[in-house]
């Protein structure tokens, strides 16, 4: 499948899928594992800002040169972090010659953003049912008959 023809997992070509997988069902056992343990690699803000980085570079992936500036930590703590994010199926690597790139992995973002997704039916039962109008000022009294203008 080339990089153009990205398709969100746990929907059919029919399209009858609408809702998140898990509104439609509970996540089973090993399902849930597989989930949580990307939403862990998510859960450090420098693990965070790396995938940003990686996903935000030019080209679709990053040298590993190109990713320890920006962070106050130390380059083997950015090389433990990648392992985590590689280790969850986050993002891919590839050595060539004495640096390593990466690059984010579309379909584990396509599962994650999936999920959290609310059925049609939700978003509409929790909507505010109106629109919240600027407070007026009330309107003057009408004059009475006799009273000085």
């Amino acid at each position: 499948m080339s990089k153009s023809e990205l398709r969100v997992l746990g929907q059919d070509d029919t399209g009858a899928a609408c809702c998140s997988p898990m509104v439609r069902e509970p996540l089973d056992a090993s399902g849930a594992v597989d989930l949580a343990r990307m939403f862990k690699a998510l859960s450090d803000p420098v693990r965070l800002r790396l995938l940003s980085l990686i996903a935000s570079h030019e080209g679709g992936e990053a040298c590993v040169c190109d990713l320890t500036g920006p962070f106050d930590v130390s380059q083997p703590t950015i090389s433990h972090h990648l392992k985590v994010l590689r280790e969850a199926g986050l993002v891919g690597s590839e050595r060539r010659a004495t640096w390593v790139y990466y690059w984010v992995i579309p379909e584990a973002l396509a599962q994650l953003s999936s999920l959290l997704q609310p059925a049609p039916a939700l978003k509409q039962a929790h909507a505010p049912t109106q629109a919240f109008a600027p407070a007026q000022a009330p309107a003057p009294a009408p004059a009475e008959a006799g009273a000085p203008a």
